[in-house]
């Protein structure tokens, strides 16, 4: 009897002491599954880094990276929230990026590691037309700089001359290009199409992109846009200049469309100026329009809030002579513009800075507008009823300066009587005016302390600024850089008790890498800096370091 008790017992414990053993496989299992489908990091360096060079072969750890084109090209290792670091160096190539994340709302990352500064360089022999080309979805592109580098050819006229642009994203919805210093690439800074729904563009600054085209004029813009999708497209606080052509097109050149792809794109808080003059003639720093004789293709849904546009002017002498297109909405009859909405906006320039030229329905308030005339094609007398003009403000050389192409210049008065419009808005003439001094304070979403000064003075004299309700502290040191000399430290200091920065607006000689003499530099009541607060120093106060997720696990199971 008892020895059949022991049997028992010995049986029972067993069983059960394989039961605990399974048990504890099968949650370990489940541990180490949901610890390995985790957010992953992966590493990125140059193929010729002395130490590390990244190769096809690697892992994408630290140890072992990848090299660049292999690392976004992954079809299985990389997924939803993970992080792809771009370590310091230049990348020499031209790439192609077929990440997708898949998962909603959850971004794969490619990005320059810490403060590291990363380059990718398309000054190399390839038959591909574009320093980074992107095929994904969600997928964020931050913080590291698209050029050529060396000697290069911006003229179409030599044999062999290719375009190539410096971002194009063909297709992917939800894509983000963020922080990225695109310039001096033989094209066009970013090409966002119509397959691409969804994608935004933020904190960019986007320069001297472009080429001479064989008819000798410039080719090449800041931004091409087009839109597809019922998602907006987001172009913000973007700092777009200097570009051979022009600065941001929201466009397409088809004259036979078959679907609509010009909509569903807001343009907000960017300053965009002097674009074409590189090429030696002013152009649009910002066009919304389509080529379409079909009327199917009209652009739509357009909002274009809060952003300076400028072509270089002397506003303390009234000059408006010459052509410099600074605004431009509607290009053909058949495709009126239809829903865009400008407020808030800067529009400053030459003869034509201001162009209305087709529009469907349109809201126009609380702009500021320097110009010859507010320029207007007959068109537009079928649908002005459809118009909510309000709040706005022109400078123009004459008295009658709503000029109707083909029918009569209207006066301000003629113009609120005969088409309702207008009517708390004010008309001064250039040589009158007196605009306040502005300084429009935008914060980088993307980084952290830093702000985007856009400044305007009509004489040139320092422009104050005033940082005060941000979360600064008076004695935090801060960095100012003019963006048309990044390199250089314009200005340094410490944040007084008022909270007021001086900007000043005389700079000395500019540097331009242009390969050509005629871009000009901005004239001195016109500046865009960047102002960068330092960190705040904190005291560390030690704190007990918690074990890690499997330390704890084996002490709940008794380890």
């Amino acid at each position: 009897m008892v020895l059949t008790i022991s049997n028992t017992y010995f049986w029972y414990s067993n069983w059960n002491y394989k039961f605990m053993i399974q048990r504890l496989l099968y949650i370990l299992c489940c541990f180490v599954g949901l610890y390995a489908s985790a957010q992953q990091e992966f590493h990125v360096f140059p193929i010729d880094h002395k130490s590390t060079p990244g190769t096809q072969n690697g892992t994408g750890h630290i140890d072992n990276p990848w090299d660049l084109q292999t690392a976004i090209q992954q079809k299985t290792k990389i997924t939803s929230g993970d992080t792809i670091w771009l370590h310091e160096g230049i990348y020499n190539g031209r790439f192609v990026s077929t990440l997708q994340s898949l998962t909603p709302k959850s971004f794969i990352t490619v990005a320059a590691f810490k403060d590291d500064k990363v380059v990718l360089n398309g000054n190399v022999p390839s038959s591909k037309t574009s320093v980074l080309e992107v095929r994904g979805q969600q997928i964020m592109f931050k913080d590291f700089e698209i050029t050529f580098l060396g000697n290069f050819w911006r003229n179409a006229t030599v044999e062999g001359f290719k375009s190539v642009s410096g971002i194009s994203h063909n297709s992917g919805i939800d894509c983000k290009f963020v922080n990225l210093k695109i310039h001096n690439n033989p094209g066009s800074g970013i090409g966002s199409w119509k397959r691409a729904g969804g994608s935004e563009i933020l904190d960019c600054i986007i320069y001297n992109n472009g080429y001479i085209t064989k008819k000798g004029k410039g080719g090449g813009v800041g931004i091409y846009v087009q839109n597809a999708s019922d998602e907006m497209r987001i172009i913000e606080n973007n700092i777009i200049f200097n570009n051979f052509y022009k600065g941001v097109q929201i466009w397409s050149a088809n004259k036979k469309a078959k679907e609509s792809f010009v909509k569903n794109v807001e343009l907000k808080n960017n300053a965009i100026f002097n674009n074409g003059s590189p090429a030696g003639t002013f152009k649009d720093n910002v066009i919304v329009g389509s080529g379409d004789r079909n009327g199917v293709n009209n652009p739509k849904h357009i909002r274009i809030f809060n952003n300076v546009l400028y072509h270089n002017t002397k506003v303390s002498d009234g000059q408006v002579s010459g052509d410099g297109a600074s605004l431009t909405l509607g290009f053909h009859k058949n495709a009126p513009i239809e829903d865009v909405i400008a407020r808030n906006n800067i529009v400053i320039g030459r003869n034509n800075a201001l162009r209305i030229l087709h529009a469907k329905s349109l809201i126009f308030e609380n702009n500021m507008a320097y110009c010859g005339y507010l320029h207007l094609e007959s068109s537009v007398l079928e649908h002005i009823k459809n118009w909510d003009f309000k709040d706005n403000t022109y400078y123009t050389k004459k008295q009658s300066s709503f000029r109707v192409l083909k029918d009569k210049d209207y006066s301000i008065e003629r113009w609120r009587s005969d088409f309702g419009l207008d009517q708390n808005s004010t008309w001064k003439q250039v040589n009158t005016y007196d605009f306040e001094p502005v300084a429009r304070l935008t914060k980088y979403k993307s980084r952290d302390r830093t702000y985007k000064v856009t400044a305007l003075d009509e004489n040139g004299d320092p422009v104050l600024t005033k940082f005060s309700g941000l979360g600064l502290k008076p004695g935090m040191t801060y960095s100012i850089y003019d963006v048309e000399n990044l390199d250089t430290v314009l200005k340094s200091g410490t944040l007084s008790d008022d909270f007021v920065i001086t900007f000043p607006m005389q700079q000395k000689e500019f540097i331009k890498p242009l390969h050509n003499t005629k871009a000009r530099k901005t004239l001195s009541n016109f500046g865009v800096f960047i102002i960068e607060f330092n960190t705040e120093a904190t005291t560390e106060v030690p704190v007990k370091k918690k074990d890690n997720a499997f330390k704890r696990f084996f002490k709940w199971l008794g380890f």
